[in-house]
């Protein structure tokens, strides 16, 4: 990956993880890999129940809108690396798993737009 694109990627996750601070969420990791298996953006906690976040961030233009970019395979790798998440850091919690997704959408001009989609999967 480019340092441009990862830091395009890591400027999105920044915005991300503050948007879900204001939402009264409490970050508990971000980019937490497993092997090859892939990575979670960012895990959260909202109340009781433990939160997987997909950061898609893409500059305005001619590319797809980064709420589009989350396929039924991607959606299934993120709740197998929840449930791995899981295992390691000491069980479920009382209010489940959701998994999140969060487009950032960064235009030529004026503030980037953070939307957040809960339940996605």
């Amino acid at each position: 990956m480019s340092k441009a694109r990862s830091g395009l990627g890591r400027y999105g996750e920044d915005l991300a993880a503050r948007r879900l601070t204001e939402a009264g969420m409490t970050i508990l990791q971000r980019n937490w890999r497993c092997g090859r298996s892939g990575e979670i953006d960012i895990v959260a906690r909202d109340g009781s129940t433990l939160v997987v976040c997909e950061v898609k961030t893409r500059r305005g233009g001619a590319f797809q809108h980064p709420m589009a970019a989350v396929t039924a395979e991607k959606a299934q790798r993120l709740l197998t690396l929840a449930e791995r998440w899981i295992q390691t850091h000491g069980g479920a919690p009382p209010g489940g798993v959701r998994i999140d997704l969060i487009g950032v959408l960064l235009p030529r001009r004026g503030a980037p737009s953070v939307e957040h989609a809960r339940g996605v999967a």
